[in-house]
């Protein structure tokens, strides 16, 4: 019996004996974060799925794992079919499936602090529609047949310079003041750790690649604030940073402070804040406004500090990423060259500039078939050699305090096809047709999105994840609520209008199975485009990512004479800013990958 086969029994058993008929397992944490501690990682220690988004739902007799296109491959390599149904989102909801499959009387059950009230809301009426209850539990049954589950970190917080973060903490505790005020509000609950982290100016180590702490925090309508963290975490700085505005409490206070607000209005975030939370607020007498956490657009408009500091972060990063693409193309021909060879080539490369805090995601790093899993992961058992006539595609990024990137670029091994090269460059057309769009003040991602898609469209092509996330400032490399996205899209709320100093991801991509991958990715910032002669306050993208693309995959005849400028002149850019980063030899291969085409 495999490892994971004993746990989905043990799970089973367990489930009897909290007289449950089943139970969903998503992959969150008490915060809804996408990326979650090592203690919270519950999924992946019952099924082996290491995708960063997917549930399961566990009955008695029936199993099944859901996840988005983006997993489509990676979750069947992970996951045996013999025990688990592969269910597509958004195709299938989970309270679609447990509509279908829940036996008339079933009690599933479902951990209060890792669901939405909506989705409680919808997986109740769905349940009921079979005769069947949703039941929230006490305790997770996971965890109570996790014998070896990890510990919460015990990192500790640290503070964000003022003249990096671009406002005091004092200020935006202001801020978020003045929005309780307009809406009435006594006080909002603030659940989501980057929220946390950008209101008060700190930065923990409790989730990897992400400088969170895992706190809660209440932001009362005089400007101050309770936080609610593990006392170990605080240092003198920190504490003498916070002031005697921020009241500190010990984490496991905040679920007992909820019943404390009877009589006053208290806003939480629908999206952000788990059943719980709402739940208890209820019961303590609060009259709950279910309103989007202010913080979060807040933070997505990145002020003059901040848009300085991806700036720099992103010329620092692309250099090294530059020694690096080097390094590949050197060394690849050679053979013996794997996908952890070169993640831990390209970690050092970026250590060595000195100040990198960590990676900003699992650096993805594949080759040919790999390739085509969007969000691969090498492990010792996975890891392939790179060989002639691959693609290597390789997706990462750094945390610097000043910055957080992401980027993607693509290397042949040997001489690629013509197809590849036709690919690529329609990839190439789309990211371009992204990164010159102009668009109206009002406009949000969904509307963009086809811009990046239509040089595939037209060959009867397309990919299946979104063409652009939001970024954070020393945070979240995921950032809300601004995403370039399909309507139906998996994964955040509902698109937003993109606003100037927002930063996104321009990331088209194209998937052959058992054969490669193709995505260029680069970030943008929104920023004010004038139209000489235009009526109307119009809006665009500046590149704030400078890494070469790689010419012996680009059909010039696929490109239009201003898709061609353009690509001439963002080599130029590159070279101009990244040139003086590298040594002689690094800047002479530079200067070869940005000479002009055409």
């Amino acid at each position: 019996m495999s490892t994971y086969t004993a746990r989905l029994e043990a799970l089973r058993d367990q489930l009897k004996r909290q007289s449950l008929d089943g139970f969903v397992v998503p992959l969150t944490d008490e915060h809804m974060s996408e990326y979650v501690g090592a203690y919270a990682q519950r999924l992946a220690w019952l099924t082996g799925f290491e995708g960063s988004a997917g549930s399961a739902v566990v009955m008695p007799e029936q199993a099944a794992i859901f996840t988005d296109g983006r997993y489509t491959l990676q979750v069947r390599q992970q996951v045996d079919g013999n025990h688990w149904q592969y269910v597509p989102v958004p195709d299938v909801t989970i309270a679609d499936w447990l509509a279908e499959h829940a036996a008339e009387g079933a009690r599933v059950g479902y951990d209060p602090w890792l669901h939405t009230r909506q989705w409680v809301e919808e997986a109740t009426q769905a349940l009921a529609e079979s005769g069947a209850t949703l039941v929230a539990v006490e305790s997770n049954p996971i965890d109570a047949v996790w014998a070896d589950r990890p510990r919460p970190s015990e990192a500790r917080l640290a503070v964000q310079p003022d003249d990096a973060a671009g406002k005091s903490s004092a200020q935006k505790r202001q801020e978020i003041a003045d929005w309780l005020a307009a809406k009435k509000a006594d006080a909002v609950v603030l659940s989501a750790l980057d929220s946390i982290a950008w209101a008060l100016n700190v930065r923990g180590g409790d989730v990897a690649h992400t400088p969170v702490a895992l706190a809660y925090a209440i932001v009362s309508a005089d400007g101050t604030a309770d936080l609610y963290v593990a006392p170990d975490k605080l240092t003198d700085a920190v504490r003498q940073h916070l002031g005697n505005a921020v009241r500190l409490h010990d984490r496991t206070a905040f679920a007992p402070a909820l019943a404390g607000f009877a009589g006053k209005r208290i806003a939480a975030d629908p999206d952000n804040a788990v059943a719980a939370i709402f739940d208890a607020l209820d019961a303590g007498g609060a009259t709950v406004l279910p309103l989007r956490d202010p913080v979060v657009l807040a933070k997505a408009i990145k002020n003059a500090a901040e848009i300085a500091g991806h700036r720099a972060a992103s010329v620092r990063d692309g250099a090294a990423l530059s020694r690096f693409l080097r390094w590949v193309e050197e060394t690849a021909p050679k053979g013996g060259l794997t996908e952890l060879d070169c993640v831990a080539k390209l970690l050092e490369f970026r250590q060595a500039t000195g100040v990198l805090k960590d990676t900003s995601f699992d650096t993805i790093s594949a080759t040919g078939a790999h390739g085509a899993s969007p969000h691969y992961h090498s492990t010792p058992e996975s890891n392939a050699e790179l060989k002639p006539g691959e693609l290597y595609l390789v997706d990462s990024g750094g945390q610097y305090e000043d910055g957080t990137t992401d980027v993607t670029r693509v290397v042949p091994v040997g001489e690629p096809t013509h197809e590849m090269k036709d690919r690529f460059t329609r990839v190439l057309k789309g990211n371009i047709a992204l990164d010159t769009v102009r668009f109206p003040r009002g406009t949000n991602g969904g509307q963009l999105d086809s811009f990046a898609r239509r040089p595939l469209w037209e060959a009867g092509l397309d990919y299946a994840h979104g063409t652009g996330h939001g970024v954070g400032a020393y945070l979240s490399v995921h950032e809300g609520p601004a995403r370039i996205a399909k309507p139906n899209y998996p994964g955040g709320g509902p698109s937003v209008p993109l606003e100037p100093g927002m930063i996104l991801s321009n990331e088209p991509g194209y998937y052959k199975a058992g054969e490669y991958g193709i995505r260029i990715e680069t970030l943008v910032l929104v920023v004010e485009r004038a139209i000489s002669g235009g009526d109307s306050p119009m809006l665009g993208f500046e590149t704030l990512t400078f890494v070469p693309i790689e010419r012996s995959l680009i059909l010039p005849d696929l490109l239009t004479p201003e898709e061609l400028a353009w690509l001439n002149a963002y080599h130029a850019k590159v070279l101009e800013k990244i040139g003086p980063e590298l040594d002689a030899d690094d800047r002479a291969w530079l200067a070869a990958k940005c000479a002009p085409i055409g």
